[in-house]
């Protein structure tokens, strides 16, 4: 497993899946009134990190869905698990796999979990479609984006 910027403190040997660890912030403000971070930051959190990673490979959204190209894409669905609560605010980081990575649709896995990648605190996966700006009917992936995302594929995705 890789990790990936923008913080060097997270070790690349920590997990031995494979991925990337890239690392996420809790604030304060994440927390709900129990003082544990809410379910619903989960998902967010995890979005930001796949953010990071696909701007890190030159993927992103600047304004304009056709110009986008690969970021044009909708969930079709998102699943979570929670397995223990995190009950602060600090650095932790989350772990990032792909599970298939189909012509226009691919599967994610995740983990939310320490910034060592050690404990893990949620896991889960979500399904993305490539969408064509126009039509907003599924498109096929490019194959700048099919290479990048080809790092993260587990075996037999």
């Amino acid at each position: 497993m890789t990790t990936h910027a923008p913080s060097p403190s997270v070790p690349a040997d920590s997990v031995t899946a494979p991925g990337v660890l890239v690392p996420v912030e809790v604030h304060f403000d994440d927390l709900d009134a129990l003082g544990l971070l809410h379910n619903a930051r989960y998902p967010l959190l995890v979005e930001r990190a796949w953010g990071a990673y696909w701007a890190g490979h030159g993927f992103g959204y600047e304004g304009d869905w056709a110009a986008a190209e690969d970021a044009c894409n909708a969930v079709r669905e998102l699943r979570i698990g929670y397995e223990r609560p995190v009950t602060r605010a600090g650095g932790y980081a989350v772990h990032l796999w792909l599970d298939r990575l189909g012509t226009t649709g691919l599967t994610y896995g995740f983990r939310f979990c320490s910034a060592d990648g050690a404990t893990t605190y949620a896991r889960g996966s979500r399904v993305l479609v490539r969408l064509d700006a126009a039509t907003l009917r599924p498109a096929p992936w490019s194959a700048r984006f099919r290479d990048a995302g080809r790092a993260l594929l587990r075996p037999g995705g």
